[in-house]
């Protein structure tokens, strides 16, 4: 039987967000810091069997340990955030066979959707969370001159991000051999040419970037509630 492993990033998330909050994996939203509500999504899912909870400092991974899942193994993340990812996937114990990215800055993901993930990551072996482009987009170049991007073939990415074990290890070992800068973690297994397939997110899943972000989501969660 296949094990399924979390690897939930929080370090690299941890900066003031733009002067107002300390450490936004752990502002309150609805009455529980954000990383809580990632973690609940989580086990409430029941998809995963085994937790790494990357950290920024000592007296963050603290305030983590209370709400993180059991079992659970905390590591420390890196400069970047590829060297974080890469850290969880070599401290990754040796059965497990699939593994969800998830970064703790989207508090908003939902349990159905981790289970979908998981369906689609064993048939296609690379899957990840996005939602469709509805603004239109244009490339500026340096001539002055814009060109209109065709937005029915673009996809915002989000996280979770999801692969079978052996694919995601061989993008990341690949990735620091030749030096690669990435911004999120199937732009690894891009680099190998293999194919992702993508789940479209129907519902907000936003990160946290700005302090009216954290309005937004208590928000987007009384919704929730009323669903």
């Amino acid at each position: 039987m296949s094990r399924n492993a979390a690897i939930l990033l929080a370090a690299g998330s941890g900066k003031r967000m733009q002067g107002a909050v300390d450490d936004k994996i752990l502002a309150p939203i609805g009455g529980k810091p954000a990383f809580a509500h990632c973690a609940g999504a989580f086990l409430e899912s029941g998809v995963v069997d085994f937790y790494i909870i990357v950290y920024r400092d000592g007296p963050q991974s603290v305030q983590l340990s209370a709400y993180a899942p059991t079992p659970a193994l905390f590591v420390r993340g890196g400069h970047e955030r590829q060297d974080s990812v890469a850290r969880a996937l070599e401290a990754l114990p040796d059965d497990i066979d699939y593994v969800f990215i998830h970064d703790c800055a989207r508090p908003l993901v939902r349990a159905e959707q981790l289970v979908a993930l998981h369906k689609i990551v064993r048939r296609e072996h690379a899957v990840v969370l996005a939602h469709t482009v509805t603004d239109t987009i244009k490339k500026h170049h340096e001539s002055g001159h814009l060109k209109t991007l065709d937005r029915s073939r673009l996809w915002a990415m989000e996280t979770p991000q999801v692969f079978t074990r052996e694919l995601i290890v061989k993008a990341y070992r690949r990735v620091a051999k030749k030096g690669f800068r990435i911004t999120d973690d199937a732009q690894a297994v891009e680099k190998l040419r293999h194919p992702v397939a993508l789940l479209e997110n129907t519902h907000a899943n936003p990160k946290l970037t700005r302090p009216s972000d954290l309005a937004w989501c208590e928000h987007l969660l009384a919704l929730r509630s009323s669903e």
